[in-house]
């Protein structure tokens, strides 16, 4: 455990993506079996445990500083797993170097999988008394499964990658069909037994990505080499399904599919397919009218789903492409090819709560522009453009693929509330909310929440609205802020839609801080009916 502690301390403060790809492949190197596959699944987020609750974690704290005096220092630090692993002291005092040795990570694991809910809390005493701060933090942060170490599951992956000199996507081909700790991985990884070969099994394969185009490199690209098709505003996701096996993941490799039983029960099919998870209503000529996205909120990071939800917010997937049909692989395949190879196969048995995508027939780039303009009125993204002749290569090769979205949208908010960060903001105020003025009955203005940001500037940036708002605080409310209404924020986003959850009755779509206007005072942002006359219903 300690020298997986090390490890995430090392990558909480290096800010190099090749620095911290070093740090997991040396650890990775070094480490024993199990201990590094079972942190290879930690970081990838597939390990499983029965997490502590943050509650469980205050209960710790309180019991050793009393709550008023815990709760200050939650304040100050910022982080609930630090917090406890600072002010921790052991309740026999034998501590770490003594006659209770710290535990080995496999040992945390696989013990917690076999503990009971009430065991759980000794066991975590336990191993806190023995473990010295780092490692205290780092099994808090394991076992609430919040690492905030600044690495993604794919940077990981990449990571085991490295360890075995080959390629991710050969890492990612095989990674649904292993299991943590992943001893089959490093076996083959480090030349002890062949490559894992999935061969043609439903099974998750690396998705394919687009770059961004801007409007003046389009001019550059020949016209009738690509195929356009619409870019629908949903979630990317893979439909896998085979003899007795339905899966749905995430473009990252994520499942996806628990949220969503009435997706999964159109699945009778083998197959692997490309497309867009939405929430789309029946209409009248038997098609189907596509909803917000703010709809399919509704639906995701649920671990129930009723039956009047899925009424209420039926969910659909919108086909873009087909990586395997019946056990043949058609990733080498060119897009036409592949593209009319998934309509023979949609076309012999449509299915339900599944449609295609339909290609936007164009002659120009001019003629494709004025398309792409109407996309905002019409709940769509924008467009995607894809060579006639590209493979399904995975990952993001330049050139096959481009997205070309519509414009940002922009408006003038005023910050209210600031929160502290995670990870190496932790000590900063770092996650912003922010408003819109409207009238009272009475008639004077008041700011109500439209949204919340927390990216969009850069370090610099950060320590001055940090300042600013531990220099203008008018309240506090445990890690939050309130701040007086004197700092406006140009906020860029993609959508706005009507909220129920929200006060001011809007939600935005991907929020983020497009510049900081130090110069426009807060009576002059915008009022909230400018945020209501760019809903698109």
């Amino acid at each position: 455990m300690q020298r997986f502690a090390e490890l995430l301390d090392s990558l909480a403060f290096q800010p190099a993506r090749n620095g911290k790809l070093r740090l997991m492949t040396d650890y990775m190197r070094s480490a024993p079996d199990p201990d590094r596959g079972y942190a290879l699944a930690a970081l990838t987020g597939t390990l499983e445990l029965p997490n502590a609750k943050p509650a469980l974690l205050r209960e710790f704290g309180t019991q050793r500083l009393g709550e008023t005096l815990f709760m200050l220092s939650y304040d100050y630090v910022g982080d609930l797993a630090e917090t406890l692993a600072l002010i921790w002291e052991p309740a026999d005092k034998v501590g770490v170097g003594h006659n209770r040795p710290p535990p080995s990570l496999s040992e945390v694991v696989e013990t917690l999988r076999q503990a009971s809910k009430r065991e759980t809390p000794q066991l975590l005493e336990r191993w806190l008394d023995a473990l010295d701060a780092t490692g205290r933090w780092a099994l808090l942060k394991l076992v609430t499964g919040a690492l905030r170490v600044g690495v993604s599951a794919r940077l990981a992956k990449q990571a085991a990658a490295d360890l075995g000199k080959v390629e991710i996507d050969v890492v990612e081909e095989v990674w649904h069909t292993l299991e943590p700790p992943y001893q089959a991985l490093f076996d083959w990884l480090e030349g002890r037994t062949p490559r894992p070969d999935p061969g043609n099994a439903p099974v998750f394969r690396p998705v394919m990505l687009a770059t961004a185009l801007e409007d003046s490199d389009i001019g550059g690209l020949d016209p009738q080499a690509y195929r356009a098709e619409w870019k629908w505003d949903g979630i990317r996701v893979q439909l896998v399904a085979g003899p007795g096996y339905r899966r749905m993941f995430s473009r990252a490799a994520d499942e996806a599919a628990s949220a969503f039983p009435d997706i999964v029960e159109a699945m009778d099919f083998n197959a692997v397919l490309d497309g867009e998870l939405l929430v789309a209503h029946p209409v009248d000529d038997g098609g189907v009218r596509v909803a917000p996205f703010n709809d399919l909120q509704q639906r995701l990071n649920r671990k129930q789903t009723t039956a009047k939800l899925m009424q209420e917010h039926p969910a659909h997937v919108r086909l873009y492409d087909a990586l395997m049909i019946d056990g043949e692989d058609l990733r080498a395949l060119p897009f036409d090819d592949r593209r009319a190879r998934l309509e023979a196969w949609y076309a012999a048995r449509p299915r339900p709560r599944l449609d295609l995508s339909p290609l936007v027939p164009f002659d120009s780039w001019d003629e494709l522009a004025a398309i792409r303009a109407g996309t905002r009125e019409a709940g769509i993204e924008g467009l995607m453009l894809k060579r006639r002749d590209s493979p399904y290569a995975a990952g993001r090769p330049k050139g096959p693929w481009f997205k070309w979205k519509r414009s940002a949208l922009t408006v003038d908010c005023v910050l209210m509330y600031a929160q502290r960060g995670h990870g190496k903001r932790s000590s900063f105020y770092s996650d912003y909310t922010f408003g819109c003025w409207r009238p009272t009955e009475g008639g004077a203005p008041e700011l109500v929440p439209v949204g919340k940001a927390y990216f969009g500037f850069t370090d610099a940036e950060l320590m001055k609205l940090d300042k600013w708002v531990r220099d203008h605080t008018t309240n506090r409310f445990g890690p939050v802020r309130e701040v007086a209404p004197g700092l406006v924020l140009e906020i860029a986003f993609d959508s706005v839609h009507r909220s129920t959850r929200h006060k001011s009755g809007v939600a935005m779509r991907f929020p983020r801080v497009h510049r900081i206007r130090w110069d426009k005072p807060p009576a002059e942002a915008d009022a909230l009916a400018t945020l209501e006359r760019m809903i698109v219903d």
